[in-house]
């Protein structure tokens, strides 16, 4: 099994499609048929199922793609080290953030990172904690600014950032911003929810707190940005339970403390492979984080 046969599989698992991952490798289609037919008879099972119009995994494909993206991301890791020995950061620098996430400021922190490496290309990915949990662990991503739960990967290190309250926002004639008490969660039984997609990390501790609670609560506009979230609240369609910091976003809604839930708090961390896996573009940043020279 050589490596360029496993970026070929993995090209193709990525875009569905021979001809658009032939495109974006640089090969011609038939030498890229020819390598995953190679691969297949080595392994001795189809790896992917065939169609006119694109070609999903089968089940031993997917099983594939999971150990051969965790090669490739060590081989790459390998070659990065190597350069960091010589006195020079290259590669790539692939990271996961999710929205407005406390406690860093990405655009700051990448923008010193590049000036101190311009040589290592920075990649960015915008996306809720699990999936870019999950990115981590699986070798596509370095690092992570996320929120971290129990269900995440074990093989992931977390890095604390801070740790803050959920807020209640409402609009200011909505009830609760009258009445000018901090709600709990059996106060808010029968509202109407604006929150994230559950893969976001404050709907995952609003979720958890309201079931804790013994409180059942109807989610009727799900959103996967900030900024909708908060013009839904502020057309007063709906409240939305969200990060104590989210508050100076929007000063014209109503921002009110849970109480009742000391459990429940949204902790942001840096989640990042083991020591030993951590590539050297990622531990640069994290000592820049550190506020050391990196």
């Amino acid at each position: 099994m050589e490596l360029r046969h496993l970026q070929h599989f993995v090209a193709v698992a990525e875009d569905q499609h021979f001809t658009r991952a032939a495109e974006r490798l640089l090969v011609s289609q038939s030498g890229l048929s020819a390598s995953i037919r190679s691969l297949e008879r080595e392994l001795q099972t189809p790896l992917f199922v065939r169609t006119t119009r694109r070609v999903t995994l089968t089940e031993a494909g997917r099983a594939l793609l999971v150990e051969a993206e965790r090669i490739l991301a060590q081989v790459r890791a390998a070659h990065e080290a190597v350069a960091a020995v010589q006195g020079v950061l290259r590669g790539t620098l692939a990271l996961g953030a999710e929205q407005c996430i406390a406690g860093v400021h990405p655009a700051e922190l990448l923008a010193d990172f590049r000036r101190r490496h311009p040589d290592v290309e920075i990649r960015l990915r915008q996306g809720g904690s699990a999936a870019l949990a999950e990115e981590v662990a699986a070798g596509r991503l370095d690092l992570a600014f996320a929120y971290r739960t129990h269900t995440d990967p074990d093989q992931l290190r977390s890095v604390a950032l801070t740790s803050e309250p959920m807020t209640v926002l409402c609009h200011p004639d909505h009830r609760l911003a009258r009445a000018g008490a901090p709600p709990a969660p059996h106060d808010l039984g029968g509202e109407v929810f604006v929150d994230f997609h559950p893969d976001w990390g404050p709907r995952r501790v609003t979720d958890t707190a309201f079931a804790a609670a013994g409180v059942r609560r109807t989610v009727a506009l799900e959103v996967n940005d900030v900024h909708s979230l908060l013009d839904l609240v502020d057309e007063n369609l709906g409240i939305a339970v969200v990060p104590q910091h989210f508050r100076h976003k929007r000063a014209a809604l109503t921002a009110l403390p849970l109480k009742d839930t000391r459990e429940s708090v949204y902790e942001s961390v840096v989640l990042v492979p083991p020591e030993e896996a951590t590539s050297p573009a990622a531990r640069a940043l994290m000592a820049l984080l550190d506020g050391g020279e990196a």
